[in-house]
């Protein structure tokens, strides 16, 4: 029997039966941005402006949100969009950590010091987030930015996202294999939702390029640069600001041998036993 949950208190409920085992998983949640120039909702938006966007992401403790709200499931996330657990993941890359005075120099910058003149803005989430979206309304609220929180069912939040109606949403990114490419295609400028996984409607001929290069270089280390540096333009152009790398949790009775985690958290149980 495999016991697949996240309690709280693991330890409590499990009462020496259990074995706890953890580790990456290829899965990162973010808010998502709508960045089409075209879009009438982005034109009247101060989410427009790349400044804005990037005093969001330096506003919000990921840390707080990890030990707090997740009871320190998964990894806060201050790198690039791809998570801890992909084999191109770049630990050099230094994205967004906790910086609320960098924040309002981007406001100020932007042209809203200390949020003075910025319009409220409209977070889009389902129930299942209202806590996390809370705490992030208030880190938001803390430099100045407005927020409102849209409760919305998910199919229906699926639904507006995917026809471009919002242009401020919390969603995530399960890799469908081992490969930052599976990532950096809902970024592709060809993908634009709803034909494609490109939510946030990003274009970028740079990206681009590279993008299309790596798709034909069979040399790991030479795909994984690309990666790099497909990775840093999502942090400078910020369409999306991580907020996690998720992590696998599972407890497994004592007595079940040989099984393995992974980070697609697939079930291979071709091995496993019961004593």
């Amino acid at each position: 029997q495999l016991i697949l949950v996240k309690p709280q208190n693991w330890q409590k409920e499990s009462d020496g039966k259990f074995k706890m085992q953890t580790g990456p998983y290829l899965k990162t949640d973010y808010l998502g941005f709508l960045v089409d120039e075209d879009s009438a909702i982005v034109k009247k938006s101060p989410l427009r402006i790349k400044e804005v966007r990037q005093a969001i992401g330096y506003a919000i403790d990921r840390e707080k949100i990890v030990k707090h709200l997740r009871n320190n499931i998964g990894m806060a996330a201050t790198g690039g969009f791809i998570p801890k657990g992909m084999p191109s993941f770049d630990t050099l890359l230094q994205g967004y950590n906790y910086a609320p005075d960098k924040a309002l120099q981007l406001l100020a910058k932007a042209g809203f010091p200390k949020g003075k003149g910025i319009e409220e803005i409209v977070l889009h989430v389902t129930e299942q987030y209202l806590e996390l979206s809370q705490y992030i309304e208030h880190e938001l609220e803390e430099v100045g930015i407005p927020v409102v929180i849209n409760l919305n069912r998910p199919i229906i939040q699926t639904e507006i996202i995917a026809n471009a109606n919002v242009n401020f949403f919390r969603k995530s990114w399960v890799g469908d294999y081992a490969d930052a490419e599976n990532f950096f295609a809902c970024f592709y400028s060809k993908n634009f939702s709803p034909k494609g996984p490109n939510y946030t409607h990003f274009s970028n001929k740079k990206f681009d390029a590279l993008f299309e290069k790596s798709l034909n270089e069979l040399n790991d280390a030479k795909r994984f640069k690309m990666y790099k540096e497909m990775d840093k333009i999502l942090f400078e152009e910020s369409p999306v600001i991580p907020l996690f790398y998720d992590q696998v949790f599972r407890l497994v009775q004592n007595n079940v041998e040989g099984l393995t985690i992974n980070p697609m958290n697939l079930l291979h149980l071709k091995r496993v036993q019961k004593k």
